[in-house]
């Protein structure tokens, strides 16, 4: 049913057999085991970039911070609320909360196909997915250190030995690759929790998950492992050292980006500062502000002189008079006046002095 799964991990587990059987010899229990490692390698490494971009998306909830603080203040007595609103705000952002756990969610399936693979490495078998009759018996031959890969402690001691191996022997192997197992396990799931956003520590779904990555799942691998082949625990011990190595190596390039990130926003703001003693000048946006109120209190002035003064309440209305002349000789309006004036207002041309006639 599940052969979408099965045929690539036993593909892979092929591969590097072939590849360590060349050099260890195909029966070699060292090749069997560097090629459940390598599985495990293989893997992580097409995970590579979904790993970094799910990194990334949880260091951009950090950029809305002050935004869940604001939130933590309004509805801090209301978890379901709150809880709610955060989950809002983060689809807003484009944030999943459960993006650091996607690497562990995919391992589920490998998990679940290289067990199945090896519980099939059973003797007389002539094919086991892309293995053949001649693979599946190396694999029934080959041990590590007396222990059998496809083998575990709960079989019995009759069905051990009928594999050619026995408990003491299994347990000397299992429990170093338990104790490993669950250690790396716990560190690499507190490594991912403490880089964790405040946003997503208050998101339930997420706060399940971690409980489940700190501590259950690593007393899962403790408990479980006399049920576990051997290659299992393999499988287990080598994708939490690659997670650890993977985690380190990511999270100080994103941190050496952030920070220089961040000396070149000082740089910028320390060379637009003035100098000691220096007027700070206002920037072109402020300027074009000044400008744009200067030449609308031009405007405002200048249609307030051209309005007409403003009539007092209970003033009579004050009636012009014409400024044109009228004819002389009409009575007293076609006099002139004191000023040499005529009565329109127009002044009279001065008078032509004859002189005397010389003699």
């Amino acid at each position: 049913m599940l052969n979408f799964i099965y045929y690539p991990v036993s593909a892979i587990m092929w591969f590097w057999h072939k590849a360590f059987g060349y050099v260890f010899g195909e029966a070699s229990g060292i090749a069997w085991a560097l090629s459940v490692v390598f599985l495990v390698f293989t893997l992580r490494a097409l995970l590579y970039k979904p790993f970094v971009h799910q990194v990334r998306s949880m260091r951009k909830m950090q950029e809305f911070q002050p935004e869940i603080q604001k939130l933590k203040k309004k509805y801090g007595n209301d978890r379901q609320r709150m809880a709610a609103e955060m989950q809002k705000l983060q689809r807003e952002h484009g944030v999943n909360p459960l993006g650091g756990c996607l690497p562990v969610l995919v391992q589920v399936p490998v998990f679940i196909g290289l067990f199945h693979v090896l519980r099939e490495f059973k003797p007389g078998k002539t094919e086991n997915y892309m293995f053949g009759a001649s693979e599946v018996e190396s694999f029934n031959e080959s041990s590590l250190f007396g222990a059998k890969l496809g083998a575990w402690v709960t079989q019995g001691s009759d069905e051990l030995a009928r594999l050619g191996t026995s408990i003491p022997q299994m347990l000397i192997v299992m429990i170093p690759l338990m104790i490993a197992a669950g250690i790396f396990t716990h560190i690499t799931a507190r490594h991912s929790v403490a880089r964790q956003t405040e946003a997503q520590a208050a998101n339930p779904q997420a706060a399940i998950m971690n409980k489940l990555m700190l501590y259950i799942f690593p007393v899962g691998v403790v408990v479980g492992a006399p049920f576990l082949p051997l290659a299992v625990l393999l499988y287990w011990v080598a994708n939490n050292l690659w997670t650890l190595g993977q985690q380190y190596v990511v999270y100080r390039k994103i941190d050496a980006e952030e920070s220089a990130k961040r000396e070149e926003a000082t740089a910028i703001r320390q060379a637009r500062a003035p100098r000691p003693g220096q007027k700070p000048n206002r920037d072109a946006t402020e300027r074009r502000r000044a400008e744009a109120e200067d030449s609308t209190a031009d405007v405002e002035t200048d249609d307030e002189a051209a309005a007409p003064p403003a009539k007092k309440p209970g003033a009579k209305p004050v009636t012009r008079r014409s400024n044109s002349v009228k004819p002389a000789g009409g009575g007293a309006t076609g006099t002139s006046g004191r000023n040499g004036r005529a009565a329109g207002g127009t002044p009279r041309p001065p008078a032509v002095r004859k002189g005397r006639k010389r003699r």
